[in-house]
């Protein structure tokens, strides 16, 4: 049995994406410890997050104080439901937390079955529940539980390229190839996009991009793929390589039948409304770019700008991290098109510069630059970096970033909300 553990500031999102499991019938929650109960067993988000709201209220200084641990026992391994309960009462109580509120949900939604426990680290009193050696403790409980249990032992054997999955391509440190391999070869496995432009967007985020070429064999002219490393500015930082170095799963073919596949499973327009609805809300309480995206990346999404060479945004592409899809601006709605956000930006930067002035006018040498914005389009890079520690695979990866920061099914007013209650009860309680 394999345990992933994630920690954040986020609970909310981590109830939602967990509680939407159940909700869509893909999921149930098998337990809850000293949560308040309802009558029919059932819960909403806010309902269960009220039974955190005195530990977080009392919370001191912790920046991280939210939970999210998955336990997988392995695919040949059958667990009913009170093995299930047990081994998560059993993994808590000898990690320390077997006294906090929690919540057990199993998820239903891929074959192998398994269990995710959303808590908070800060005690009643509001000081952290220590974490020291967290991991090898939490190894040590995982053989415990499996002896417990008759579970299948978890494999120790890594593969000598693990480490290199899903991290940015860096051209200074060598072996270019195997670290855009790491990449390559499984993202398709895991997102959505329906057009080279945003397999792209996707790729830019760890420093690779691919180009199409055409060339003749036999007589015949053929399409293919090559694949280039970037560097940290987006610019082409090494000579290419050809998409069959990566498998068949890399080359045009392939990702044309990936594209078409996208096209159809994505004409459901529940995710792109849920988006909309998302992006929308950050449009109107940001007042330029950079805010813009910094905002977006909080809730697991990232924006790829494409710019002329006098800096011009003249494209703009969303990847959602949580459902796992790419987005092209102007293909969500003209309202979140590049020209439609350039114009907005304008505006509400003319507006800024004319206030300022006013007050800089009334009151001398308060004058204030306004921060820069950034023109990378790697920002996936701070989110990836907070949170590969918590990973031990590609598929935690994927898991942490769709469970600590999926906002399916509630309003972002409600999560601010949420957190402004907390503020002022921590505010009163000091």
């Amino acid at each position: 049995m394999i345990a992933k553990i994630g920690r954040s500031c986020n609970l909310y999102g981590a109830l939602v994406y967990n509680n939407n499991k159940v909700e869509s019938e893909k999921g149930k929650i098998l337990m809850t410890n000293k949560m308040i109960e309802t009558a029919d067993g059932r819960y909403t988000v806010s309902q269960l997050a009220h039974s955190f709201e005195p530990y977080l209220a009392a919370n001191r200084n912790t920046e991280k104080y939210t939970l999210h641990i998955s336990l997988n026992p392995d695919p040949k391994d059958k667990v009913n439901d009170e093995d299930f309960v047990q081994i998560a009462q059993d993994y808590m109580n000898k990690m320390g937390y077997g006294e906090q509120p929690y919540v057990v949900f199993k998820h239903l939604d891929i074959d192998r079955t398994h269990i995710h426990i959303v808590s908070v680290t800060v005690d009643e009193l509001g000081k952290k529940i220590s974490d020291r050696f967290e991991k090898r403790r939490s190894m040590e409980v995982c053989r415990e539980l499996e002896n417990k249990f008759e579970l299948a032992p978890a494999t120790m054997k890594r593969d000598e390229k693990y480490d290199l999955i899903f991290y940015p391509v860096d051209p200074k440190a060598g072996d270019v190839k195997n670290q855009m391999a790491s990449v390559i070869r499984h993202l398709p496995k895991y997102y959505q996009f329906r057009s080279l432009g945003e397999y792209n967007a996707l790729l830019s985020l760890f420093n690779i991009t691919t180009e199409k070429v055409d060339g003749e064999l036999q007589g015949r002219i053929q399409s293919g793929l090559l694949y280039f490393p970037l560097n940290e500015k987006g610019e082409k930082a090494g000579s290419p390589f050809k998409a069959s170095l990566f498998g068949k799963d890399a080359g045009l073919s392939a990702l044309e039948k990936h594209f078409l596949k996208c096209r159809e499973s994505l004409k459901d327009d529940v995710l792109k409304s849920h988006l909309k609805k998302v992006i929308a809300n950050i449009i109107k309480s940001t007042l330029n770019e950079n805010d813009f995206k910094n905002n977006l990346i909080r809730r697991g999404i990232n924006t790829v700008i494409r710019r002329n060479s006098n800096g011009m945004m003249y494209g703009i592409t969303f990847i959602d991290h949580t459902s796992k899809t790419v987005w092209n601006g102007s293909g969500l709605g003209k309202e979140f098109s590049s020209n439609t956000l350039n114009e907005r930006w304008k505006n509400e930067n003319l507006k800024e510069n004319k206030r300022m002035s006013s007050k800089n006018n009334e009151i001398p040498g308060t004058a204030r630059q306004p921060a820069p914005l950034s023109d990378k389009p790697h920002e996936f890079f701070g989110f990836l970096e907070k949170h590969q520690n918590d990973s031990q695979s590609e598929e935690s990866f994927i898991e942490s970033a769709g469970g600590l920061f999926s906002f399916d099914n509630y309003s972002l007013q409600e999560e601010l909300e949420f957190e402004n209650q907390m503020r002022k009860r921590r505010k009163k309680k000091r």
